[in-house]
């Protein structure tokens, strides 16, 4: 590597707005203001998808690495709070799950809580796992507060496009540089293939040294541009087209997402202060377009302020997150589907580890080689924990039936044999999904397993009612002081009308 200088990454440009592009030019120019030269380009006229509206516990520690004050932000994108996820008739018809972001009862070293419940169940004890966990019991009444102890492990529910306008509003405060203007044309060095500069539709030239493409599914510099290819997952994820949108509210928001499984996919429903997000998620080999919309127009109750929009994906991911001087981030990289909430994390995920490894004295093969491995990583670890929600169901219908009788890959056929067979759960060091989260949506799709640890056989009958009696009452004290999620917003957080009456319409894509 050449000392001299002329290797250093001075000029960073973000193609491309949208979620994904301003949440990594606030925390580039937050954390690299004074050091980097940091420009974004993005067009008005080209839309952006706007359905992510649902995210994951992650984005707190996110927000405060950035100094984001929570009661500003939520007032900012009219949000609420989310503490799980309400799955409804994924296994069968009629069935409702849970799957809560905080901890459930208390594990020992070795062994797991849900080995003493399995235990509790053998014994003739009556319960359920969600019994035994904040999230779960806040979320069946509507309830949310902060002040109580033990206190609640939290996401939020968003509005995208105000989301994206927060975020432009910190960056611009330190320094970004915001250009607007429609990409004509990307300039390669002719020897080395680096990306050396866009060229706007009005002849502009905007250089830099290291490119962030963040253009959506087009991947305009990682794909169009440097060919780099895209594994496509297809086959394990049958969803692949969405019909979305936005309603009245049709009463206090919930704090849970709702992800509804119907006869070729699954429809979400996302409460916001001011709105709901809809959308239904659908295979087009089993539902035509038409069909979805029709449907998503039938099935939901609430009067529509906008019209539904198609957003056609692929599930899959770039062969490379780092390509050359190219990093892509959010639908550019990849996208596994909207279940579980994960697009907003996965963007947020990626550059964090981008400023942990960022060239700032040129391209480090062995650091872009670990770049792409752990982000090869965690969308396969995602990308497992979706496809769990398909394949393990009991429905008639075609879609539901192949999914059931797929073949698994590898790493998820391995987690679902160790349940199975042992009960056994594990989570790897920078896994998203914790046991918890394998744990309950293992049990609410119906897979049982055969046996469980042997240590949860020898607590007695007293002193294992007297454990689960210790963590229940607490949990039960908690909730019963806690006021309806929509009193705690009026009085920590409530937005103001004007603050989603004055935004510019989105144009989605």
């Amino acid at each position: 590597m050449d000392k001299s200088g002329k290797d250093r990454i001075c000029k960073v440009v973000i193609a491309g707005g949208g979620t994904a592009g301003w949440i990594a030019a606030c925390a580039l120019s937050h954390q690299f203001r004074g050091r980097l030269d940091i420009t974004l380009v993005e067009s008005e006229q080209i839309g952006t998808v706007g359905v992510g509206e649902s995210t994951v516990p992650p984005i707190r520690s996110f927000h405060r690495f950035l100094q984001i004050d929570e009661q500003e932000f939520l007032r900012a994108v009219a949000g609420t709070f989310k503490l799980s996820i309400s799955f409804e008739n994924w296994r069968k018809h009629g069935e409702r799950y849970i799957h809560p972001f905080g901890i459930t009862g208390q594990s020992t070293l070795v062994c797991g809580f849900h080995h003493f419940w399995l235990d509790s169940l053998r014994r003739g004890m009556q319960s359920e796992l969600g019994d035994y966990c904040l999230e779960t019991v806040a979320s069946r009444g509507d309830q949310f507060d902060l002040s109580q102890q033990p206190q609640v492990n939290y996401a939020y529910h968003l509005d995208a496009g105000l989301y994206a306008r927060f975020l432009r509003r910190k960056s611009e405060d330190y320094g970004l540089k915001r250009i607007e203007g429609k990409i004509h044309e990307v300039r390669q060095h002719p020897e080395s293939g680096f990306v050396e500069a866009l060229v706007l539709e009005d002849g502009k030239l905007v250089e830099g040294d290291l490119f962030i493409d963040c253009t959506g599914f087009r991947g305009l510099l990682i794909e169009q541009t440097l060919k780099t290819g895209y594994e496509d997952w297809n086959h394990w994820l049958p969803s692949d087209r969405a019909v979305a949108m936005q309603t009245e509210s049709a009463g206090p928001p919930v704090p849970y997402t709702r992800a509804i499984a119907h006869e070729a996919g699954w429809r979400w429903h996302i409460p916001l202060q001011h709105r709901v997000g809809c959308g239904l998620v659908f295979s087009s080999r089993h539902m035509s377009d038409d069909e979805a919309r029709a449907k998503l127009l039938r099935d939901v109750v609430a009067t529509p302020i906008k019209d539904p929009w198609l957003v056609p994906f692929r599930t899959g991911r770039r062969l490379k997150a780092w390509n050359k001087n190219v990093v892509s981030l959010g639908l550019a990289s990849g996208f596994i589907e909207p279940l579980e909430s994960t697009s907003i994390h996965l963007a947020i995920s990626a550059v964090v580890r981008l400023i942990q490894l960022f060239p700032f004295d040129g391209m480090a093969p062995s650091l872009v080689d670990i770049y792409n491995d752990v982000s090869r990583a965690e969308m396969e670890h995602v990308r497992d924990f979706v496809i769990l929600h398909y394949h393990a169901n009991q429905r008639d219908e075609p879609m539901w039936r192949e999914c059931r009788e797929m073949e698994l890959p590898e790493s998820l056929a391995m987690r679902l044999r160790a349940w199975r067979e042992r009960a056994h759960a594990w989570q790897g060091a920078d896994e998203l999904f914790r046991v918890d989260s394998w744990t309950h949506v293992m049990l609410g799709q119906g897979i049982m397993p055969g046996q469980h640890h042997p240590l949860a056989r020898t607590l007695p009958d007293q002193d294992l009612r007297k454990l689960f009696d210790s963590i229940r009452q607490p949990i039960d004290r908690a909730v019963a002081q806690m006021p309806p999620q929509q009193e705690f917003i009026e009085r920590y957080c409530k937005a103001v009308p004007e603050v989603w009456q004055t935004r510019r319409p989105e144009m989605q894509a």
